[in-house]
């Protein structure tokens, strides 16, 4: 199958350090090529990939701290556009920038949506492009548009090879993310505190986030016990989520998904998490760790840390999260867009049937429309 793989632009793929959908959209193309497809990533220059890269900038643009992210996006669009032909199927990874070009694309095509969808703009989106068809990475991430055109959902899913388990933990906790209210950074020092761990936090801060980091985080990093170490590599993922006790996943908004609960998991590690958003998805509570309603309970959960087996937290991974059960789900769809589009096709090629894409000339000979 010739696939193109669109990413966004922000990151490379795989992204240097933080970066979600950038190392999703990686895992994805590097398993499509693996197993035999033809791929085309479309994403910054600095990407690293086995599939064909077409770049329309050189460099990820937060590294390139690029003014007009946007027009960057659009000249990727013009080019896919005019390479739309050659793909038997089309995968957005950029949100709804596309959604125009979507619309008017010969080729088949799908839409990850990889944020929260809880935005009054983003009804809006889809009940003008109510025919672009979406894929959701979570049952709980469609709650706010169920009007939108959804095709299914395909959980993310990492390399079985990309993490190792880790049998013995240490006695700490970790948190690991991006420093802004809704990821409750605050809540996790809170609960460590509270259970006299040391607590080992790997997060970026946005520019956006910033203000919020120092007025109400960098102030609780100088208690006791309490390590921040910033963005992190995987390598130094394997070290701080391997020997960690449990991750903390104190989430206060509808999470999407939670990679880095998988992440833990790959590792061995079990997981406390807030009961939010796809959390019920990812965690079965008291196997791969546990779910909680508070503060308190969360407390509670890190003394029965002891109480979850590794080994379960690791096989849940492997049977649910991997790369490859993640493609198998996604060449589903591609194959049903794939079959839709043709009878479409063959629709519109029927005796008496309009063509919209054929025009006619005053003798009535066919011009077909590009």
């Amino acid at each position: 199958m010739k696939i193109a793989q669109v990413s966004p632009l922000t990151e490379s793929v795989p992204p240097k350090q933080y970066g979600g959908i950038e190392r999703i959209v990686s895992y994805l193309t590097e398993e499509l090529v693996a197993q035999g497809h033809e791929v085309t990533l479309f994403a910054s220059g600095d990407s690293e990939t086995s599939a064909r890269l077409v770049a329309p900038c050189k460099q990820a643009l937060r590294i390139s701290h690029c003014p007009e992210p946007l027009a960057h996006h659009l000249l990727m669009f013009e080019k896919l556009l005019r390479r739309a032909d050659a793909f038997d199927i089309i995968h957005f990874h950029t949100d709804y920038r596309h959604f125009p070009l979507a619309r008017r694309l010969p080729t088949p095509h799908v839409t990850t949506h990889h944020g929260r969808l809880d935005i009054p703009e983003l009804g809006q989106m889809h009940r003008e492009f109510r025919e672009v068809p979406v894929i959701s990475i979570s049952d709980a991430q469609r709650q706010p548009l169920p009007h939108a055109h959804w095709l299914g959902t395909v959980h993310n899913g990492l390399p079985t090879d990309l993490y190792h388990f880790q049998a013995e933990a240490e006695d700490y906790l970790a948190f690991l993310g991006r420093v802004s209210p809704e990821k409750g950074v605050d809540q996790a020092i809170a609960i460590a505190r509270q259970t006299g761990r040391t607590l080992k936090i790997a997060a970026k801060v946005d520019p956006v986030d910033h203000a919020y980091f120092t007025q109400h985080i960098q102030p609780l990093l100088d208690q006791p016990g309490i390590e921040f170490l910033g963005e992190v590599s995987d390598v130094q993922k394997q070290v701080l989520l391997g020997r960690a006790a449990g991750l903390l996943f104190p989430i206060d908004w509808p999470e999407p998904f939670g990679l880095v609960m998988i992440e833990a998991m790959a590792c061995g590690t079990p997981v406390i998490a807030y009961r939010r958003g796809a959390v019920p998805e990812v965690i079965t509570d008291g196997l791969n760790g546990f779910i909680v309603d508070n503060q308190a309970q969360a407390v509670a959960a890190v003394n029965r840390l002891h109480n979850i087996r590794r080994t379960d937290c690791r096989h849940h991974f492997e049977e649910h999260f991997s790369a490859r059960h993640m493609v198998e789900g996604y060449l589903s769809l591609y194959e049903q867009q794939i079959a839709q589009h043709l009878g479409q096709r063959r629709h519109k090629d029927l005796p008496g049937h309009i063509n919209p894409d054929i025009r006619y000339t005053k003798n009535r000979q066919p011009r077909l429309v590009s």
